[in-house]
């Protein structure tokens, strides 16, 4: 069948469109067929049910009207008499669709128009919809790309098949662009908008940084180094942990290359970035004495219960590890997760001083005990009164210049001072209101009574409804910084599993529910049961 001039013409149109667009042939057919049923309409009626079909191997359009097959006519445009469907279809039946062919017509200038505006509405959508689909899948990979313009800051980057955009914080400091420059970023986030696909590059995130490693060193590209944590004070430093799964081969040595040639490729990308390549550790205080590299660590001394831990350095070493503007510490802080206090020794020794200082006022108030006997027990590393009153008595008796009678004194005073402080717990818990049935959870004292009571928790039920975060507080990470936000019983040294335990309990007495079984009498119940 010979194909008119025309019709050859639609198809090539439909291909051209296609391929500069990238998009399928089928949807721009699909466009241009509601294009002609909208033409269609304006010229026999908007409410009349056209369909139009383009032959995809021939080019011939072909127009149907649908009427419905229905018992009484009311719409003489949409539906039809079963009587006169039958002649046309002698299977119809009412509610079935029948379709009547409509002679070809002659497009008018207005309506010619308006299908041309589908058309192109349609295709704009596929060619949205396209982009959306190829990038949304490319979310934390390295695109490049040629700098279209810049718009207030902002540097629009020309993808070759899609339009991105480095806003003015994801640019490295003093990194300016021009039209035509070629351009690496990280691809962070890709958005569905009204008026199309956004996609969002960076050139600070700390991931670009680690990607640009993936490129330069192959072991990391293979999986045989993993990159653990980066962080970057964009165009000025960065520290990137880093662990080998291959003992034989070298973390740090890898990714810096032969005389520096790996490192150098990404610092020259990240226009001189100084970076510090880190030996990633298990070992948190390992980790994080590496992460404050290039300065020395004297000690140590971890807190897992709020993610803090304190450093000591030599005194000469200070503004080393704290590093311009607090950068070294900062960074570190970042890498590891942890918050970071560093101490000088000097500090580190005043601070233990006043400590031993404040422990022997404290026992030689509570104890009525003068200063060298306060002094001797804090020497020996007792901490507060309740170690005293139930520590073993040979321990107390084996302090040089005590004896079995002095070590039973000061047990049982400290035993006495503990109670009267008990007793002023509880005259406050009744003034609070706070419930005597309280008092029987295991794990509840005094001083957590009158916390809870301070914070209306006041009855089992009360103390049933709360959260573990709700006593002992929470914390989160924002900008680089661990954030506490404090519980009902702050300053009471109880941890998250107590807490909790506490709270379980509570609402195993309130009746929340059913007490849960040991783990020894499950075993020997499913013994018996077999």
């Amino acid at each position: 069948m010979a194909v008119s001039a025309n019709r050859l013409e639609l198809l090539q149109i439909a291909d051209a469109v296609a391929r500069e667009k990238s998009i399928p042939r089928e949807i721009v057919l699909s466009s241009m067929e509601e294009a002609l049923q909208k033409a269609a309409r304006s010229r026999y009626g908007q409410e009349t049910e056209v369909r139009a079909e383009i032959n995809a191997k021939t080019g011939e359009i072909r127009f149907s009207r649908l009427l419905q097959v229905v018992d009484l006519v009311e719409n003489d445009a949409t539906q039809i008499n079963l009587e006169d469907a039958r002649k046309k279809n002698p299977a119809a039946q009412v509610g079935d669709w029948i379709a009547e062919t409509l002679p070809p017509f002659d497009f008018g200038r207005i309506p010619a128009q308006s299908a041309k505006q589908v058309i192109i509405q349609k295709v704009r959508d596929a060619e949205r919809d396209r982009q959306y689909q190829e990038y949304k899948d490319r979310i934390g990979e390295i695109v490049n790309g040629v700098v279209k313009r810049a718009e207030y800051g902002n540097v629009i980057i020309d993808l070759g098949r899609g339009e991105a955009i480095v806003r003015r914080d994801e640019l490295i400091p003093r990194e300016t662009f021009k039209p035509g420059d070629r351009v690496r970023a990280y691809v962070y986030d890709v958005r569905r908008e009204p008026r199309g696909p956004q996609i969002f590059m960076s050139r600070t995130h700390p991931q670009f940084m680690a990607k640009l490693f993936a490129q330069e060193v192959p072991e990391i590209y293979d999986g045989i180094i993993e990159v653990k944590s980066v962080a970057r004070d964009p165009g000025s430093r960065a520290k990137i942990a880093v662990v080998s799964r291959d003992t034989s081969i070298d973390p740090v040595g890898a990714c810096v290359g032969m005389r520096g040639s790996r490192v150098q490729a990404v610092v020259n990308e990240l226009q001189g970035e100084k970076i510090d390549i880190i030996p990633w550790s298990a070992d948190a205080a390992t980790f994080i004495v590496n992460s404050l590299q290039p300065a020395e660590v004297v000690k140590v001394v971890l807190d897992e219960d709020s993610s803090r831990i304190e450093v000591v350095v030599p005194d000469d070493q200070l503004s080393l590890a704290i590093g311009r503007r607090g950068q070294n510490v900062r960074l570190a802080s970042q890498l590891t997760g942890w918050d970071i206090d560093i101490l000088t020794e000097a500090e580190e020794s005043e601070r233990r001083q006043k400590e031993f200082a404040e422990r022997t006022k404290i026992f030689m108030e509570a104890l009525d005990v003068d200063e060298v006997v306060g002094q001797l027990l804090a020497a020996e590393g007792f901490r507060s009164v309740e170690e005293l009153a139930f520590v073993d008595m040979a321990e107390l008796a084996a302090i040089e210049g005590f004896d079995e009678e002095t070590a039973e004194e000061i047990q049982n005073r400290a035993r006495e001072h503990l109670h009267r402080i008990e007793e002023e717990f509880d005259t406050k818990r009744k003034a609070l209101g706070v419930a005597d049935d309280l008092k029987e959870i295991e794990g509840v004292t005094g001083a957590i009574l009158v916390k809870l009571g301070e914070n209306d928790v006041k009855s089992v039920e009360d103390l049933a409804g709360c959260a573990t975060d709700d006593l002992v507080g929470w914390s989160e990470r924002k900008d680089g910084e661990t954030i506490k936000t404090p519980g009902y019983l702050e300053g009471v040294e109880i941890s998250r599993e107590e807490a909790e335990a506490m709270i379980m309990t509570a609402r195993v007495k309130a009746g929340w529910i059913e007490a849960p079984v040991p783990a020894a009498a499950e075993a020997e119940a499913e013994a018996e049961g077999a």
